[in-house]
């Protein structure tokens, strides 16, 4: 298979330019587990282990491979494994807080150098704006493209009513009304992934981003269930993340659904999710309003007289709340490595001068 149909571009050729190291080749990481990796290349797919040396290098849980990378690998004599050495560096990544202690900040790579992220969100009783604005934000950050795909409009009595809605909040993001069960306007998310480009489904539990993925290779491959009647809520059908070759090109990952997205994003991203309020804030009277009780808040003017919506505004503030409470975390945790790093030196360092003398 050419490399170019996984996703290979200058943009990694330019990374191993130059390596002397003739016995590494490069792989695109198609699925992950607990403790290993599939990967896929130009000869086909292939079991993965982490070496050591590229163990002992790995600063973070993200700088791990995660589904979409491209690492350097080599094989490992008299097994069917291939050891990992090197991951390139990402184009993009989508990213959220891990679960870990309060005190840290955790990021965890959901899928790495896509082009563009589906946000998939059922037209059923799942259907909730202020979700929807939380994985604006982190699409924004990705690097990535978001697109907004409304799936189940067989279920819903007024689409366009719901694709009004998700303009107001989205209003630069294309937007696909489709069914993945009657296939209805499926060719349009088909027809935004060409060869070569990547696209991840994200979104939470019941959606339908496995169907959708089913709907676009033509055969049931993703395991799907039932849609719990209470709240539409999901089953978790999904349970790890896989990379997916279209038969037309282009390439898919599926994701396991999300109870809840955790941010991980920073003030800029969260200003593109939220350019009107950024825009109105422009005007007014204190550069640093909160927007809450001081005079000549622009914002607060159009919130009463209507032009902007509270229940936004709320998601808006809850949001900023989060990302900034997320950087004192992660100001936290790069200052607790430094300490960790420097006593091992220490260590280090003492231990070789009592061998010394």
């Amino acid at each position: 298979m050419d490399l170019h149909t996984l996703g290979w571009s200058s943009f990694f050729a330019a990374q191993v330019a130059g390596d002397d190291n003739q016995d590494l080749t490069p792989a695109r990481v198609i699925q992950q587990h607990r403790d290993r990796w599939v990967v896929q290349n130009a000869d086909g797919t292939s079991s993965a282990r982490i070496s050591g040396r590229f163990r002992h290098q790995v600063d973070s849980n993200g700088t791990f491979p995660a589904v979409g990378d491209w690492v350097l690998v080599h094989g490992e004599s008299g097994t069917d494994w291939v050891m990992i050495d090197r991951v390139l560096t990402r184009r993009s990544s989508f990213s959220r807080q891990a679960a870990g202690p309060s005190d840290r900040a955790i990021e965890q790579v959901v899928a790495a150098n896509i082009d563009i992220v589906f946000l998939v969100a059922g037209l059923d009783g799942n259907f909730n704006l202020r979700r929807l604005e939380r994985y604006l934000t982190v699409a924004w950050d990705s690097g990535a493209t978001p697109q907004i795909v409304l799936n189940k409009t067989d279920l819903c009595d007024n689409v366009q009513g719901c694709i009004d809605q998700v303009e107001k909040v989205a209003p630069a993001v294309t937007i696909h009304a489709v069914s993945a069960a009657s296939c209805d306007n499926i060719e349009s998310i088909r027809a935004a992934i060409p060869s070569g480009r990547t696209a991840a489904f994200l979104g939470s539990s019941g959606v339908g981003k496995s169907s959708l993925i089913n709907a676009l290779l033509g055969e049931e491959r993703q395991s799907v269930a039932e849609v719990s009647s209470e709240g539409s809520r999901g089953r978790h059908t999904t349970t790890s993340r896989e990379l997916i070759l279209l038969p037309e090109g282009g390439i898919v990952i599926d994701t396991p659904g999300m109870r809840e997205l955790q941010i991980w994003a920073d003030e800029a991203s969260l200003g593109r999710t939220f350019e009107d309020i950024e825009r109105v804030a422009q005007y007014c009277r204190f550069a640093d309003c909160s927007h809450l009780h001081e005079p000549g808040c622009a914002v607060r003017a159009a919130i009463e007289s209507g032009e902007l919506e509270e229940s936004r505004f709320d998601s808006y503030r809850k949001q900023l709340r989060e990302i900034r409470f997320q950087r004192r975390r992660q100001d936290t945790t790069a200052a607790r490595a430094e300490q960790e790093k420097w006593k091992k030196i220490t260590k280090r360092w003492r231990n070789r001068h009592k061998e010394l003398y």
